[in-house]
C-alpha cells in the first residue's frame, strides 16, 4: 500500500515538473517573439531613456544618432538601428556623406568622395549644393579623406561650420553633423601622429530635435503629390523640390524639321546611379526630337531610388533581375534590355541605346534622323554612333563632318533590330563569361568587316567618374576634355559620300589634294601641323601590317588621344584635327592609301619607350 501511494505520488510530480517546464516555455517563446515584433516595428530597448523612440500615436520628436570613423569601418546608427556600414576592404575610401530627414530621422542620401583623387571635392560640393535647406548632414571619413581637398572645399566646410575641416590632414579621422545652412551638432577629430599610421577611431553619439512635419513641406506640396512623394523620400535633385522655383518636370522640346525617328525606340542603361540618370534624362527629355512614349529605362537590379526617378519624369522603369558579376554582369543587362525593347516596341525597326552617365547634345536625335537611311542603304555598315572615341577639344572640330571607322564607340548608338535578332542575342557571351559586351562586339569574328559612322564632334559627353569600370581619375584623363555639339539643326555634309564605295573615292581625292607634312620633323613636334588650315594635312606612319600599331600608339600619346586600346581607324588610317588643321595619318604600308605616298617620303616610327631604351 506504501508502495501504491509512493508511486502516485512521484507521477504526481513528475506531471507538475513537466507541466511548470511547458509554462517556462511558453512565457520564454512568448517574450522572444514580442521582442523580434517590437525590433521589426523599429523598436528596441536602450540603455539611457534619451537613446529611445518615444511611443505612442504621435510622430517622434527627437533622434538618436551614432557615427564612427576609422580606417576600415565607416557606421552610422539611428536610434540604435544601423542605416549605414561600410566596412568593404580596399573600397570606397574617402568621405562618406548621409543626408538624414529632419522631420523622420530617416536617411534620404548616401554618397561617398573619394577626395584622395582629383576632382572628387568638386564633386561633393556640387551635391551639398543641390541638397535642400535644414536637412541633416552626416560627415564621416573612411581610410583617407584630405589628400585632394583642395582649398575651396576646406573653405566650404568653414562656411558650414566646421572647424577642423580645414586642418585635416592625411589619415586623420573626422566627424562631422550639422544642418544644411544651420547650426552645427557635433564635430571630432583624430590625428594621425605619425607617417605610415592612421588616426585612432573615433565615434559621436548625439540626440536631435526633430522638427514637425509640416514645417518640412513647400507650398506646392498638396498641389504636386507626385513631386511631394519625391522629395519626402530622397534628396540631392536641387531645384527639383524647390519649395520657391521647383525645376520643370514636363518638357516640350521643338519637333525635328525633318523626322525619321518615329519608329526607333530608346533603350536608357541604368543601375544604381540616380543622380546621373535624372541628369541624363532631363537632358533627353528637353532636346528636339524626343519621344518620351519611346523611352524606356532599364535598371540592372532592384533599386528603388533609379525606379522614383524615372517615374518622377514620367517615363517607363524596368528592374531587371542581375545575372552574373561584374562585367558579366552588364553584358547580361545589355543583353536583356536590348531584348526587353523589341518586345516592347514591335514596330520599331531601331533602338538608340544610351548610358544613365552620357550627356546628349542638342543634335543629339537630330543626328540621327539624318544619317539612319545609311544603315537602309549600306549593308556594310553596322552602327552609327554619336560618339568619337577621338573627339577630344583639341582633336575635332567640324560638327558637320562624319567617318567611317572598324571599331564600334558605343556611347550612344542606333542598332538595327535584324542585326541583333538573327545574329548578336544569339551569339551574346553568357553569363559565366567576363567579357565586355562592346570589346565582344568588337571581335572580327562578329562585327564581320561592319564599320560605324561617327561624327568628328560628338553628340554625347560622358560625365559619369564613378562605376564597374570608371573612376575619378579616368574621367579626368580619358574623357573630361572630349567635345559635344552645342547647337542644335546641323546639318550634316557628304551624306551622300559615307556608303562604302563612295566613301573610297572621297578618300582618295582628298589625299590626291592634301598637303603631306615634313617627315624630317620630329612626329611629336607641336609646330609639324599649322595652325588652323582649312587644307587637309597628311601623315604617313610606319605601319608594317593591319595590327601593327605601335608607331600609332605612341603618336596618341604624345597628341594626347585615347591610347589605352587602339579605336577610331578605317583601314588603317586615321582622320582627326591638329592645331584646328584636318589631319590624316596613313599606316605604310599595312594601309591601302600608303600609295599616295611620294617616294621620298620616309614614314614615321617610334618605338615603345621601354624597347628604346634596351637599344640604347
Amino acid at each position: 500500500m506504501k508502495m501504491l501511494r509512493r508511486k502516485k505520488w512521484l507521477t504526481r510530480l513528475l506531471q507538475s515538473g513537466v507541466l511548470l517546464i511547458l509554462v517556462v516555455t511558453a512565457i520564454i517563446n512568448i517574450s522572444f517573439i514580442m521582442n523580434r515584433h517590437e525590433r521589426k516595428d523599429g523598436y528596441r530597448e536602450s540603455k539611457t531613456r534619451e537613446d529611445s523612440v518615444p511611443e505612442g500615436d504621435g510622430p517622434p520628436t527627437q533622434l538618436s544618432l551614432g557615427v564612427t570613423s576609422s580606417k576600415s569601418l565607416v557606421y552610422v546608427t539611428v536610434n540604435g538601428q544601423t542605416v549605414y556600414q561600410d566596412d568593404d576592404f580596399d573600397v570606397n575610401r574617402g568621405i562618406h556623406l548621409l543626408v538624414l530627414n529632419q522631420a523622420t530621422g530617416k536617411v534620404m542620401a548616401k554618397q561617398v568622395f573619394d577626395t584622395y583623387s582629383s576632382g572628387e571635392d568638386q564633386a561633393m560640393l556640387d551635391f551639398i549644393d543641390r541638397i535642400s535647406k535644414n536637412r541633416i548632414l552626416v560627415f564621416t571619413i573612411k581610410d583617407e579623406g584630405s589628400f585632394q581637398l583642395k582649398p575651396e572645399a576646406r573653405s566650404a566646410l568653414r562656411g558650414m561650420g566646421s572647424v577642423t575641416g580645414e586642418k585635416l590632414a592625411f589619415r586623420d579621422m573626422w566627424i562631422f553633423i550639422c544642418y544644411k545652412g544651420g547650426q552645427v551638432v557635433s564635430e571630432r577629430h583624430s590625428k594621425a601622429d605619425k607617417m605610415g599610421e592612421w588616426g585612432e577611431r573615433i565615434t559621436v553619439e548625439e540626440v536631435l530635435k526633430l522638427v514637425p512635419l509640416q514645417d518640412t513641406k513647400c507650398p506646392w506640396s498638396t498641389t504636386d503629390s507626385k513631386r511631394q512623394e519625391f522629395c519626402d523620400k530622397v534628396e540631392g535633385y536641387s531645384r527639383v523640390c524647390d519649395c520657391d522655383d521647383p525645376a520643370p518636370l514636363t518638357f516640350h522640346p521643338p519637333k525635328l524639321e525633318v523626322d525619321n525617328l518615329k519608329n526607333v525606340a530608346i533603350t536608357v542603361i541604368a543601375s544604381n546611379r540616380p543622380q546621373y540618370l535624372y541628369r541624363m534624362l532631363v537632358r533627353l527629355l528637353g532636346t528636339s526630337g524626343v519621344r518620351a512614349n519611346m523611352i524606356t529605362v532599364f535598371i540592372d537590379g532592384f533599386f528603388q531610388e533609379p525606379l522614383e526617378v524615372t517615374r518622377l519624369l514620367g517615363l517607363r522603369g524596368i528592374q531587371h533581375t542581375p545575372q552574373g558579376k561584374k562585367n558579366a554582369r552588364v553584358s547580361q543587362h545589355y543583353k536583356a534590355s536590348l531584348t526587353a525593347t523589341f518586345d516592347l516596341h514591335p514596330e520599331a525597326l531601331y533602338t538608340i541605346v544610351i548610358e544613365e552617365d552620357l550627356d546628349v547634345s542638342p543634335d543629339f536625335f537630330n543626328y540621327f534622323s539624318q544619317t539612319l537611311h545609311l544603315m537602309e542603304k549600306d549593308s556594310s555598315l553596322y552602327c552609327i554612333s554619336a560618339w568619337n572615341d577621338q573627339g577630344y577639344s583639341h582633336s575635332c572640330k567640324d560638327p558637320r563632318k562624319l567617318y567611317r571607322v572598324e571599331t564600334m564607340p558605343g556611347l550612344g548608338w542606333l542598332l538595327k533590330k535584324k542585326l541583333f535578332k538573327d545574329e548578336l542575342e544569339k551569339q551574346w557571351p553568357s553569363s559565366d563569361k567576363q567579357w565586355d559586351w562592346d570589346m565582344w562586339m568588337r571581335l572580327p569574328t562578329v562585327r564581320k568587316n561592319r564599320e560605324c559612322i561617327i561624327p568628328d564632334v560628338s553628340r554625347t559627353y560622358h560625365f559619369g567618374s564613378k562605376g564597374l569600370n570608371m573612376n575619378p581619375y579616368f574621367q579626368e584623363v580619358y574623357f573630361k576634355k572630349h567635345s559635344i555639339v552645342n547647337e542644335s539643326n546641323v546639318a550634316l555634309k557628304d551624306l551622300d559620300r559615307m556608303t562604302a564605295d563612295k566613301y573610297e573615292v572621297m578618300i582618295n581625292e582628298i589625299l590626291k589634294s592634301g598637303v603631306v607634312v615634313d617627315h624630317s620633323k620630329d612626329p611629336c613636334d607641336s609646330g609639324l601641323v599649322p595652325d588652323n588650315k582649312d587644307t587637309v594635312h597628311v601623315m604617313y606612319i610606319q605601319m608594317q601590317h593591319p595590327t601593327d600599331f605601335t608607331t600609332w600608339k605612341q603618336l596618341a600619346k604624345c597628341y594626347h588621344l585615347w591610347d589605352l586600346d587602339v579605336r577610331g581607324f578605317h583601314k588603317s588610317m586615321w582622320r582627326l584635327y591638329l592645331n584646328g588643321t584636318p589631319v590624316i595619318l596613313v599606316g605604310v604600308p599595312a594601309s591601302p592609301y600608303h600609295s599616295h605616298k611620294p617616294d621620298s617620303v620616309k614614314p614615321f616610327a617610334l618605338e615603345e619607350p621601354s624597347k628604346k631604351a634596351k637599344a640604347q
